[in-house]
């Protein structure tokens, strides 16, 4: 039995060795806690160092697991030359290199952090590409911190003391070499799994592989998500990531400044109004569902699929043209929250996502509002919680904090997949509102109109299937927000609310105006106020986008600080200053003056008259326009305060 057991003796010593590598990086980082103590030591708690401890756990396990995988080949691979002493001792000789590497990388960045107050991402190489004193400024610092070179020594040493050599390399089994192949291989084939899983953050489908922005899921403060993170894991997961490139377009700071700048200065003297602010995201809700906003689809015969927003958009203001500013739901977050676009890549995965950012939760938590995020999916799920809590938001409720309240269906209430269905969350979303402190600001990201595409099985007799797949599902959640605004409008805040509801994204078309370049970003902006005298529900004939919803929400209450968000106030801009831009497989798309522009980077490709629904008439050649090279213009000063804001932490007033 024990010559059997001695069989899985390479994975049990890869195991052991594995706990070496924690042990090390657990070490790195308690270094780089005391070597930036200062910086770390505002509101430390027990409860709260063991939150960052857990997170920290996810991150150094995807960094062991991605940057050991030579390692893991060595040892587990079924080679029978693995058999000697000097095959385990190249083994250990690479464990050490990997995991030193690792460590020493973890210590030069405790150093450098003060300078950055962050994790070190691969931005670092083409910082100091042009440097040419590197070298010196290396030595210096590693005479400067001694220290810090004996500790590493002292680390390696002890990581060579432990390490623990597979007991086979001097005990040849006397089992045959297929039973020795087999039950290595049924070895390496257990453990993939694991590794896979912990490369990504998890095994379940709602985890996406976690990245740097998700540190922000289990801290307070930004800047404490260094403690969360490691360096190595930083640098691998922006390899490849050097998506924000400054453009020269302007050489004038000044000038692009004149054309256009994301930096709101408010100008009215009317005191701030502190009404309550409510943001719903609606997944996958495109423009093109909504009958109300279609009056002439189908020859004017279309119906849609949502009566219930049918019937709140006829008592609100939204816009002839409306456009989301990306394609997924990791794009909308920032676009509706933060007045952040998606330009080349996704913002949550970009080391922009590290920056020192507001929005809409931070800057009205600075006037005294609570704030609060409700996702029905679990915690951590598409990276949600972690930029909600980077941007303000001062509580979380999701999955798990809806199956604790008794007065809810807990998880009979989970769709099995992704999330809470819509109508029950949406009830726990008033319900947890009305135990607010007024002023309140909350937002909400729905989930159930979305692959697979399913809906209650109570429901499924009442929207059957139609047109494409998705529609019941559409139908089911414009239900489900139908009984939440009826629930609200009996609330005693109701009167006293914004209403903001929009998509995250578009979806699913069975339209063709709906299938091009721009039609496959129309998403709705309806802005409901039960309460007000003042303005008059209407569809109002301007460009409206999802970074524009933060910058109307502040002067709306009359928000009396600078603050910062690329979108425009668009309740009070005149017609025909209102835009909207998107990024679409290279190309930028700039929405004005009637008319869309598509911009490469260097070049205008085409222009589309918004009346050509279809994009089928190349405007750029046959008729050329002064308002070409006008556009050109500011969406080269959009894309350039973009870049140069991302690459320098500047997404502040």
């Amino acid at each position: 039995m024990m010559k059997r057991l001695g069989l899985l003796s390479p994975l049990a010593a890869t195991l052991c060795n594995l706990l070496i590598a924690y042990g090390a990086y657990f070490l790195a980082r308690v270094i780089y806690f005391c070597e930036n103590y200062s910086f770390f030591s505002q509101g430390l708690s027990f409860s709260y160092i063991m939150e960052m401890m857990r997170g920290a756990l996810v991150f150094d396990t995807s960094a062991i697991l991605v940057t050991n995988i030579p390692y893991f080949v060595l040892m587990l691979f079924p080679l029978h030359f693995k058999e000697t002493i000097s095959y385990q001792k190249l083994c250990r000789f690479i464990f050490l290199l990997i995991n030193g590497l690792a460590l020493a990388i973890n210590l030069c960045d405790a150093v450098y952090f003060r300078f950055t107050m962050r994790r070190t991402t691969t931005t670092v190489f083409s910082e100091f590409s042009n440097e040419g004193n590197l070298g010196g400024i290396f030595m210096t610092e590693t005479l400067r911190h001694f220290y810090l070179v004996i500790l590493f020594v002292f680390i390696v040493w002890a990581m060579y003391r432990l390490y623990r050599l597979s007991p086979l390399a001097s005990h040849h089994s006397p089992l045959k070499w297929w039973h020795y192949d087999l039950a290595t291989l049924l070895s390496l084939a257990a453990f993939a799994p694991f590794v896979v899983a912990g490369i990504r953050g998890g095994f379940t489908t709602a985890v996406r592989p976690i990245t740097i922005s998700n540190a922000n899921q289990y801290v307070n403060r930004p800047i404490d998500a260094a403690l969360v993170l490691n360096t190595p894991f930083s640098l691998y997961r922006t390899i490849g990531k050097a998506v924000f490139v400054v453009p020269d377009y302007f050489r004038d700071a000044a000038e692009m400044d004149a054309i256009y700048s994301p930096v709101h200065v408010p100008n009215d003297s009317v005191p701030m109004m502190k009404k309550n602010v409510v943001v719903l995201i609606v997944e996958s809700f495109g423009r093109e569902y909504i009958g109300a906003l279609n009056r002439t689809l189908d020859n004017s015969r279309y119906q849609g699929y949502t009566p219930h927003v049918d019937s709140l958009i006829a008592k609100s203001i939204t816009f002839s043209h409306s456009y989301c500013n990306g394609r997924k739901s990791i794009d909308g977050m920032p676009s509706i929250l933060s007045s952040i676009p998606m330009f080349v890549e996704p913002f949550f995965l970009t080391p922009a996502s590290m920056n020192h950012v507001s929005g809409i939760a931070s800057l009205l938590a600075g006037e005294g509002y609570q704030t609060a995020f409700f996702h029905g999916a679990q915690r951590g799920s598409m990276g949600f919680q972690a930029f909600a809590r980077s941007t303000g938001f001062q509580a979380y409720y999701g999955r798990e904090d809806y199956d604790t309240d008794s007065r809810f269906g807990g998880d009979d209430d989970f769709d099995g997949m992704w999330a809470i269905w819509d109508e029950p969350f949406l009830q726990y979303y008033a319900t947890k509102m009305s135990e607010m402190k007024q002023p309140f600001m909350t937002a909400v990201f729905t989930a159930s109109s979305h692959h697979p595409y399913v809906i209650p099985e109570k429901y499924k007799d009442v929207y059957p299937e139609e047109g494409i797949i998705i529609h019941k599902c559409i139908r089911y959640t414009d239900m489900a927000l139908g009984r939440f605004f009826q629930t609200a409008s009996r609330q005693p805040w109701f009167k006293n609310t914004i209403f903001v509801l929009t998509s995250d994204h578009t979806n699913l078309s069975d339209h063709q105006e709906y299938q091009t370049d721009l039609g496959g970003f129309c998403s709705p902006i309806i802005i409901y106020e039960p309460g007000v005298t003042d303005s008059q529900p209407e569809v109002q004939q301007k460009i409206a986008q999802q970074i524009d919803i933060l910058p109307t929400v502040m002067g709306r209450l009359h928000y009396p600080k600078p603050y910062f968000g690329f979108g425009i106030d668009v309740l009070n801009t005149p017609a025909e200053d209102t835009w909207a831009v998107n990024y679409l497989n290279g190309i930028y798309q700039y929405v004005k003056h009637g008319h869309v522009i598509q911009f490469d980077g260097q070049k205008t490709k085409a222009v589309y008259a918004l009346t050509d629904s279809l994009m089928q008439h190349n405007l750029l050649t046959s008729h050329p326009s002064p308002l070409t090279s006008e556009m050109e213009r500011e969406v080269k000063a959009i894309i350039q305060q973009y870049m140069s804001r991302m690459t320098q932490d500047r997404l502040q007033p």
